[in-house]
């Protein structure tokens, strides 16, 4: 499929014109935006993807977020929780769920439209369906790393009092839920439902590390030192204190781990 990345950024442009961009949250979704596609593209890469397949998952990062804007206009907000699945919000708006078809004023090809219609609708989900194929499943998987791997940016970057709708205070005084240090401990994503005070957001996030799929992408985090300034989360509480503490020995070893097993794939492959 030929893609025309002058004519997708044109067209981005003139939708997201169509929003506030005074609005520091719409301006940090924009800019979110390229650098996931930057992100997606430097991922395609590694993998030795070719050319129009590079372009693709590039693609795929410039039109992930598109039901942000819609749900910060409707709802005033970006919580998912408190107003709609923005993925799914933003895969109606470009398949014309809502009345509004997109995608053929980014791409006039229809070949990789179920491809990209499923990668954006599941980008922001716990976990993807297991009944993809397996090129499918690829690409999900690059645009994910790719997003996951921005938020890290973002928590870092961006006032998280703002970020999760809280204060500095309740912020550094609150401590870890057990049951998120559980699901931390356990190596995966934590869910949603078992965040309940403000600091389990920050946790929350540095978890997404534990979903990431590529070699590139494990590379990326660990030269970009978002992770590590996220688990030295500056707090008043004591606990809090021991449980970052707790938290960062923990994602060290297993960074070392992943670390060591892409090493020996790589040379199992190359022997």
């Amino acid at each position: 499929m030929m893609i025309e990345r002058e004519r997708v950024k044109e067209v981005f442009k003139k939708y997201t014109d169509a929003y506030d961009i005074s609005d520091e949250k719409i301006k940090l979704k924009i800019y979110h935006t390229y650098r996931v596609a930057d992100l997606c593209e430097q991922i395609a890469k590694s993998e030795n993807l070719s050319e129009s397949e590079v372009a693709l998952a590039w693609l795929l990062g410039m039109l992930h977020d598109l039901g942000r804007f819609e749900q910060q206009r409707q709802y005033g907000t970006f919580s998912d929780a408190d107003s709609v699945d923005h993925a799914a919000l933003g895969a109606d708006i470009l398949f014309g769920k809502n009345g509004r078809t997109m995608i053929r004023e980014f791409v006039s090809e229809d070949s990789e439209d179920t491809l990209i219609e499923t990668a954006v609708r599941v980008h922001s989900a716990y976990r993807i369906p297991t009944d993809l194929d397996a090129r499918t499943e690829r690409f999900c998987h690059i645009l994910r790393d790719a997003d996951k791997i921005d938020i890290l940016k973002v928590n870092v970057e961006e006032p998280l009092d703002k970020i999760y709708n809280t204060t500095i205070e309740k912020l550094t005084t609150s401590t870890v839920t057990e049951e998120v240090l559980q699901s931390f401990f356990e190596h995966h994503a934590v869910l949603r439902s078992l965040k309940r005070t403000p600091v389990d957001h920050v946790v929350g996030h540095c978890s997404l590390v534990f979903e990431l799929v590529f070699p590139e992408s494990f590379r990326i985090v660990k030269e970009q030192g978002y992770l590590e300034k996220l688990l030295h989360f500056e707090t008043k509480n004591p606990k809090t204190k021991e449980q970052f503490a707790l938290l960062r020995a923990d994602m060290e070893k297993y960074l070392v781990n992943c670390e060591n097993v892409f090493y020996n794939k790589t040379n199992n492959l190359s022997k």
